[in-house]
């Protein structure tokens, strides 16, 4: 049975403005493995949105409230992709699992994550 369900949309376009008017952003919100996986695709931001939308996604589920950092949420990729938590998230999490799905289109970016208990 679900505890908390979250959904987010981001338009690409806002977060490749981001990046590039803050070059240091994508080392404050993603993960070495967030950031490797999007430089390895063609058009890195619009994974880098799908990966922040699910991030914000994951908050929402979990009803965390700040005390916590973005990187402590991870976008593993996979089919279907998987959430890795550590620090505070992980422990609001705990006795949780999280799952997501993310999805992109050529504007906009979304993610639903549905945290149940296990």
């Amino acid at each position: 049975m679900a505890t908390g369900v979250g959904i987010d949309l981001l338009e690409i376009d806002r977060m490749e403005r981001a990046l590039e008017r803050h070059p240091r952003l994508a080392e404050r919100v993603f993960t070495s493995g967030e950031r490797e996986y999007a430089a390895s695709r063609s058009r890195p931001g619009r994974h880098l949105a799908a990966r922040f939308a699910a991030k914000e996604a994951v908050v929402k589920a979990l009803g965390l409230s700040g005390g916590f950092g973005l990187r402590e949420i991870e976008i593993l990729a996979g089919e279907p992709p998987t959430v890795r938590l550590s620090g505070h998230a992980a422990q609001a999490a705990a006795g949780l699992r999280v799952d997501i799905s993310l999805t992109h289109s050529r504007d906009n970016a979304a993610a639903v994550a549905v945290a149940e208990r296990v």
